[in-house]
């Protein structure tokens, strides 16, 4: 299989190696960000998912569909409480003895060696190699029913239409009286690949996907990159793929959230494979998280330029941007007018009253840490404390500015399964 093959490419680079830092799979945008913001956008169904379970004193059973090197794992137990105070010690909102099992399940061995390599000794999981392509695999249905099947990256984009319905009706037939799913796909609507966006949207749309991320931008030329179909998704498309699984497996599933994830650091805005016009964004974002390392601000600014005949969608990337701009611009000011020895602003920029109200909040917050911070005379304060934080805040932008219907990388919908004798909740 062609997507096989390339997976098994970019696993043998070494790139996916578990890593942090400026580079590689596990960088710092994934850690801090993208993760992050889908635990973020996880996070009130799973603590209600986990306080009904300990309510009735049972524990979690968990699918990942798509576990590749078991990503998900950490992923799903990194989600926090819904408040945890500033004293608190232990976050998790699934603590490991609230779990009875997780199971993942990929297609390709060299990420499931990686992922038995790095989780072999947890007696509580197990990965599998079964292909989803046909629905549910016989051993996944002699299971007992999951409380969460989860998915992540992209893994339903590898489907057709009839096999995502088949799939999504299996997970509802398998599920029991109530469980989570999670649904992810590449969203139709991405910058990063504005060159597809006249792709019909009457039918489906398989993009020839490249992980040609991986390589610096000086090899990506000379190394022959595996490139494999995968679907560009919006939420229309996938209303009408939950409306029929509802039908054909007589289950109730109600969608608790739509998110857009990536629209300002998707991966392939560095390597203008699908848009010419891309930003290079990521390096300067990951940048923002790394300790000891500054980062050229002026070069998270972003000069938008439009497609002719899309204006529902240059609108929302136009205003976007101006807001992310916005907020960097106003960083800059901050930091180019604080006084450490007064411990004062000698330049702070207004906050007009007509900004969107998160553009706002991120706003004033650079200035209290700016303002609370900006004094310290030991450590790097600017890259260690105060960049890291305008990373937090342009992600806060993304999050609650972002409309749920393919304009970032992914597409994930979060649904909840109900069976017919089971009342939804008020």
């Amino acid at each position: 299989m062609a997507e096989e093959k390339a997976y098994t490419q970019a696993a043998t680079t070494g790139k996916y190696d578990k890593a942090s830092g400026l580079l590689g799979k596990y960088d710092n945008v994934r850690r801090f960000w993208e993760d992050q913001l889908t635990g973020l956008f996880l996070r009130p169904a799973l603590n209600d998912l986990v306080q009904r379970k300990l309510k009735n004193l049972e524990r979690l059973r968990i699918l990942d569909m798509g576990c590749g090197s078991g990503d998900g794992y950490d992923l799903i137990m990194d989600v926090n409480t819904k408040d945890p105070g500033l004293y608190e010690y232990i976050t998790q909102a699934i603590t490991p003895e609230r779990l009875q099992s997780y199971v993942g399940v990929d297609v390709n061995q060299e990420l499931l060696d990686q992922a038995a390599a790095n989780y072999g000794n947890n007696p509580k999981m197990q990965f599998w190699r079964e292909d989803l392509s046909a629905g549910l695999p016989e051993r996944l249905k002699a299971q007992d029913p999951f409380d969460l099947y989860f998915t992540s990256y992209g893994t339903f984009s590898h489907f057709t239409q009839e096999q995502t319905i088949e799939l999504v009706a299996d997970i509802c037939r398998h599920a029991p009286h109530r469980a989570l799913f999670t649904g992810d796909w590449l969203g139709r609507w991405s910058y990063e690949w504005q060159d597809l966006w006249d792709a019909p949207v009457d039918s489906e749309y398989f993009m020839d996907y490249r992980i040609s991320y991986i390589y610096p931008k000086e090899e990506r030329d000379k190394v022959e990159v595996a490139s494999f179909p995968l679907r560009l998704m919006c939420r229309e498309e996938i209303d009408a793929i939950i409306k029929a699984a509802e039908i054909k497996s007589g289950c109730r599933i109600r969608p608790l959230k739509y998110f857009d994830r990536s629209i300002l650091v998707g991966r392939h805005l560095e390597t203008c494979d699908y848009n010419a016009n891309c930003p290079a964004l990521r390096t300067p974002i990951n940048s923002l998280f790394e300790s000891y390392t500054r980062t050229d601000l002026e070069s998270l600014l972003v000069d938008y330029v439009p497609r002719p005949g899309f204006d529902h969608l240059n609108n929302f990337f136009e205003k976007f941007f101006m807001s992310t701009n916005a907020l960097v611009k106003y960083t800059i000011r901050l930091l180019s007018g604080y006084n450490a020895e007064t411990e004062s602003f000698l330049d702070a920029p207004d906050i007009l009253p007509f900004y969107a109200e998160p553009l706002k909040e991120a706003m004033h917050s650079m200035k209290r840490v700016i303002g609370g911070v900006g004094w310290l005379p030991w450590g790097d304060v600017r890259a260690n404390v105060i960049e890291p934080h305008l990373g937090y805040s342009l992600r806060k932008l993304e999050m609650e500015l972002q409309p749920g219907i393919g304009v970032g990388h992914s597409l994930s919908g979060i649904f909840e399964i109900i069976k017919e004798d089971e009342k939804s909740p008020a």
